[in-house]
């Protein structure tokens, strides 16, 4: 493997992303750090997991990931380009190889067009290519996701969720991308229904060298399909590290609580029960301190006062907790 293959293909350095929010008419605005300082690299063939409830700030990332958004302040390099110091139609063409698959398989496709021409329509925008080799690539990407060539001429309502899901897939595929995000594409699915879907995506990664960003509530789907786990809570990572490493010893509370919620049939997976008290404070009014001390069952005097910050831990991964610090938890 070349040095070029080591290269990661996505890398956030500080990454932060504020929205300015008024609450009332004649109120001062407030700061909403949806994403405070992440710090990221995702390889070639490779899966980073984005875990955490709502209003941790996954679509946040998967928003800057995707160009939709400008980053607040910090860098985020693609394929090798930092993306702010580069011109608006750099920029443009470099948003081909970051394609999204989005959460709900029922609105993500326009009920109104066909098959084919949900599928053709990036290749009309972003490509020269005559209207019969769209055709072509259209109805071999089909193919590929599993699905007839003959669907090409049917319109979503036709399709069940899983094979809406599919047709997102094929959709995001088409510009050949070396980067798809995935922001919960099996939530909506039954559960029959989601393995099929997480196994085509992983052949599918291994057949086109993809990279994905995987944005979930779920670990159990998590622990299918990635090679590394990014645990987010209120804007902030709390845990990041290798997914057999954080599975096998999860040293942040949350990041326990996450898993003793996840149900495991096999009982050796299954975490030390850790109990969330109250709810997720408001992102415009965040705790002092470490953001999550007011859930956590160790947190002491010191929790509410300083932030902690993510540090190497013996285990081999990634954690930010005053408790794994100073060896109490």
């Amino acid at each position: 493997m070349s040095d070029l293959d080591n290269e990661p293909v996505i890398r956030g350095e500080n990454l932060a992303r504020y929205y300015q929010v008024k609450q009332g008419l004649f109120s001062s605005s407030k700061t909403l750090k949806a994403l405070d300082g992440a710090n990221f690299a995702l390889n070639s063939g490779q899966t980073l997991a984005v875990v955490g409830e709502s209003g941790c700030g996954k679509s946040t990332m998967a928003r800057l990931v995707t160009m939709i958004e400008p980053p607040t302040s910090g860098k985020l390099w693609i394929d090798g380009h930092e993306v702010g110091g580069m011109s608006s139609s750099a920029q443009r063409s470099l948003r081909n190889a970051v394609q999204m698959v989005f959460q709900d398989p029922y609105g993500s496709l326009n009920p109104r067009k066909q098959v084919g021409a949900i599928l053709e329509e990036p290749l009309i925008i972003n490509t020269s290519l005559s209207a019969t080799q769209r055709e072509q690539a259209a109805r071999e990407m089909l193919n590929k996701v599993g699905l007839r060539r003959e669907h090409y001429s049917r319109y979503p309502h036709m399709f069940s969720g899983g094979q809406r899901q599919r047709i997102a897939i094929a959709r995001a595929l088409m510009l050949e991308p070396k980067v798809v995000v995935a922001d919960e594409p099996v939530s909506a699915l039954d559960v029959s229904i989601q393995a099929q879907v997480l196994n085509l995506m992983m052949e599918l990664q291994e057949e086109l060298n993809l990279s994905y960003l995987f944005i979930s509530h779920g670990l159990s789907v998590v622990e299918h399909i990635s090679d590394e786990v990014m645990v987010m809570y209120l804007g902030k990572t709390v845990e990041q590290g290798s997914k057999s490493s954080i599975f096998s010893n999860p040293l942040h509370p949350y990041t326990q609580a996450l898993l003793a919620s996840t149900p495991f049939v096999d009982p050796t997976k299954r975490a030390k029960r850790v109990v969330l008290t109250g709810e997720l404070p408001s992102p415009l009014d965040p705790p002092s301190g470490c953001v999550f001390h007011g859930r956590c069952p160790y947190a002491r005097e010191i929790c509410s006062q300083q932030i902690p910050t993510l540090k190497q831990s013996t285990v081999g991964h990634q954690a930010a907790c005053h408790g794994i610090e100073q060896d109490w938890i």
